[in-house]
């Protein structure tokens, strides 16, 4: 089993235990890439923050694609904009702190 395919199984076992309508969808890249650009762009801690504001901003705004696309897009340009201010080892050292 492939990780794209262990990740549409997760993906579709907890949007059916979370009560989600069957037709939902989860467009996994632009999850991951937002993860990503947060936790290189900010600081590793800051992926699943991230994932999470965006999907409950675009929740509150009806949760359609272009919501999510929009929340993601916003999120991902405070990320690289903060990496862009921050040092590589003040990054690191934000991840691995005991608070950060």
């Amino acid at each position: 089993m492939t990780t794209d395919d262990v990740l549409a199984a997760w993906t579709t076992q907890l949007a059916r235990a979370l009560d989600l309508p069957a037709d939902f969808e989860l467009d996994t890249a632009v999850v991951l890439d937002l993860a990503r650009d947060a936790a290189h762009g900010v600081a590793r801690p800051a992926a699943p923050l991230t994932t999470f504001l965006v999907g409950y901003a675009a929740g509150l705004r009806g949760g359609a694609a272009s919501e999510i696309a929009e929340a993601a897009a916003t999120a991902t340009r405070l990320a690289v904009s903060s990496g862009d201010r921050a040092e590589p080892a003040d990054r690191d050292a934000a991840a691995t702190a005991p608070d950060g």
